[in-house]
């Protein structure tokens, strides 16, 4: 007889692999009963991920986007999955054990079958705090495996990891191939060595498309025993975002799968009404190189979307390098010869921290420290010479260990600037707070809300959360999103003074000052000079000072704030971007000087 093979619909990460929002609540409850009689799901992941902060920047109130979202396909049969990163659970940074325990009580109530958990780094004392909770709380406890492609991403360094999750209680296991860069005959072999050694374990496949190998990966783990494949579906199906359902399903029908047939008029009802929803409001915030794959990304090992920042700083810092290059009279460079050299350095930086898997937020690390190596080396200064904080808490363990060992060169930094390593674990350094944040919520004079839904909130995002309370989150948002429909070319109404910035040329403020550094965005979001809850913020004057190390200005974006640090320390000599304004990432928002 057939084995069964069944589908995931990813209508939460379709929409945060191709731009900033998701849908609101109201167009969500009006596409799940089309979702369901396309008759061809099992499974849709609903929430989790940047799902909840994402309802915070509309100003709605996410947990009603959960329960109303999840409701209708437990009542069809269908399981909801949520996504979450281990020790950092619903955001970018770590959160308390007593804050991750009360996320799978408040999910359970909402309505979440599934809890998808994964750790950037495979660090399985992440990963434990998520596996007891979920089965504390009566979730089912999945964890996910970064999949990347290196010398110690072997199927015996997987199956260590594996080992040790089904020992705390897991009951599922899914291949996180988030790059896409999985290859597909090393993903079967994995998938079987899991079926052979733990035959009861359920495996799952996700793989974004980027690099083009998803769809003969998807292929290659049914046929060695996995039960679930991840899929999307038009009109954000292929690009950097997932196969579409239809291929898939034709492609494992072929091969003697049983497969579950798909409602056609319903699979056009539900692309029909995900296109009114771009040409709503979201599609002002895709960005369109998501839509397109790169064989690119092979070779650097980086998720799709990370390509389209990459070449946003490139885009940024192009001036401001090919000066630098004419005053040491050398050519000056084209953006394609860029392209190419920061991806050769994201190759030669990989390794050299350990072999990170790039995933959020580690991708990020790793393709700054690259970006801040070529900036050095173009220079003729050397590498290394800038590491953020963020990455220089994972080169020391922080966040919990690598999989490789960290080369000579960044150990000897490591005792250059008198730090120390860390080996215990990373949870243990960040101690309970829902204590304090019951104590806050009642001198606010805030309800905890069903199932204490409204207290996590605010303990998992207490910035955006008291964003939403104060109505500031929805004005921010409704600015956004006129700010978009103007650069878009559509009819708006101005609600807000428009204020001219000074235009600005980069090889002038150069010869002005030899010493300048751009400060960009380093992600999409609004920019915010100052930044307080009250929101009384204000730009820079020319001649403030700037700290090494210390925060600029801010970016908000859908999972929080961004600082946006000074290398060096100097002064502003000129501001390019007002307080509130919609930045891109790698925009010049001002300069510093020596």
């Amino acid at each position: 007889m057939a084995r069964e093979i069944k589908f995931s619909l990813l209508y939460r990460d379709m929409w945060q692999s191709s731009g900033k929002y998701v849908p609101r609540v109201d167009q969500l409850n009006q596409i799940a009963p089309v979702i369901i009689d396309m008759g061809c799901f099992d499974r849709i992941e609903t929430n989790g991920g940047a799902f909840e902060q994402v309802n915070l920047l509309f100003g709605e109130n996410p947990n009603r986007a959960v329960r109303e979202w999840s409701a209708p396909f437990n009542k069809a049969g269908i399981q909801t999955h949520m996504l979450e990163r281990g020790l950092n659970a619903l955001r970018m940074n770590p959160v308390p054990n007593d804050v991750r325990e009360l996320m799978y009580k408040v999910k359970i109530k909402q309505g979440t079958n599934i809890a998808r958990s994964f750790c950037g780094l495979n660090d399985h004392r992440n990963l434990k705090g998520s596996v007891l909770g979920a089965k504390k709380a009566g979730m089912i406890s999945q964890v996910a495996l970064s999949i990347t492609y290196s010398p110690v991403h072997t199927v015996e360094y997987y199956m260590g990891i594996v080992d040790k999750v089904v020992e705390y209680g897991c009951d599922e296991i899914c291949l996180k191939d988030m790059a896409g860069i999985g290859r597909p005959v090393f993903l079967g072999r994995l998938v079987a060595e899991i079926k052979k050694k733990y035959p009861k374990i359920l495996v799952q496949y996700h793989g974004h498309s980027g690099p083009g190998f998803s769809v003969a990966s998807m292929l290659e783990v049914a046929r060695a025993g996995a039960e679930y494949i991840d899929v999307a579906m038009e009109p954000l199906s292929w690009g950097k975002i997932h196969p579409d359902v239809i291929t898939i399903q034709a492609m494992l029908k072929d091969a003697g799968f049983l497969v579950k047939d798909i409602n056609m008029d319903a699979y056009m009802e539900a692309r029909h009404l995900t296109q009114t929803f771009i040409d709503d409001f979201l599609g002002y915030f895709i960005e369109p190189t998501n839509y397109q794959s790169s064989s690119l990304l092979v070779g650097c090992g980086l998720p799709g979307g990370m390509m389209g920042s990459m070449m946003a700083d490139l885009q940024g810092f192009l001036g401001a390098i090919n000066m630098s290059l004419k005053n040491q009279g050398k050519k000056e460079a084209t953006l394609d010869e860029l392209t190419v050299a920061l991806f050769q350095e994201v190759e030669y930086v990989w390794p050299r921290l350990g072999y990170p898997p790039l995933v959020t937020p580690f991708s990020q690390y790793v393709k700054n420290t690259a970006l801040m190596n070529l900036m050095h080396t173009l220079k003729g200064e050397p590498r290394w010479k800038t590491i953020d904080k963020d990455t220089m808490n994972m080169i020391l363990g922080k966040t919990g260990t690598l999989p490789g060992e960290l080369a000579p060169e960044i150990v000897e930094i490591v005792k250059e600037k008198g730090l120390e390593f860390y080996t215990g674990n990373p949870q243990d350094e960040f101690p309970d707070e829902l204590p304090m944040f019951e104590k806050m919520m009642e001198e606010e004079g805030w309800d905890r809300g069903q199932d204490d839904e409204e207290l996590f909130q605010f303990a998992m995002h207490e910035r955006q959360y008291r964003d939403y309370k104060s109505g500031i989150a929805k004005e921010r948002f409704e600015r956004d999103l006129e700010s978009a429909r103007a650069k878009a070319g559509a009819p708006i109404i101005v609600t807000r003074p428009v204020v001219e910035m000074p235009k600005f040329d980069v090889e002038k403020i150069l010869e002005k000052f030899p010493t300048a550094v751009p400060v960009q965005a380093t992600v999409n979001g609004q920019l915010i000079w100052q930044y307080d809850v009250a929101q009384a913020s204000s730009n820079p004057n020319i001649g403030d000072k700037v700290e090494a190390g210390q925060p600029v200005c801010f970016v908000q974006t859908f999972y929080g704030l961004e600082e946006i640090r000074a290398n060096f320390d100097g002064k502003i000599v000129m501001v390019c971007a007002n307080h509130g304004d919609k930045v891109v990432k790698g925009e010049i928002l001002a300069f510093i000087a020596k």
